[in-house]
């Protein structure tokens, strides 16, 4: 019965191993840092960089309030609201 149980528990451990192998296949060290790194230049940056300016240019305009709209709503014949 011992030996059932360290079998069951050592395919378990290689099974799990071979998973945690299998993943790190496709991901290169070197590729990611170099990625990493690539997403830290100038042009990576630019887009984000221009979106913070416009939003800056957003708040620095001078904001003016909207003119309240004439609404004659007085009654010309007798002077009276309608």
């Amino acid at each position: 019965m011992t030996y059932v149980v360290v079998l069951i528990v050592v395919l378990v451990f290689a099974v799990a191993l071979a998973l945690a192998l299998r993943g790190r296949e496709g991901s290169d060290g070197v590729d990611s840092f170099r990625r990493q790194i690539d997403a830290l230049s100038p042009a990576a940056r630019k887009p984000t960089i221009d979106q913070v300016k416009s939003a800056e240019r957003e708040i620095d305009k001078p904001r003016t309030k909207p003119r309240p709209q004439s609404h004659d709503d007085v009654d010309d014949s007798n002077g009276e609201d309608s």
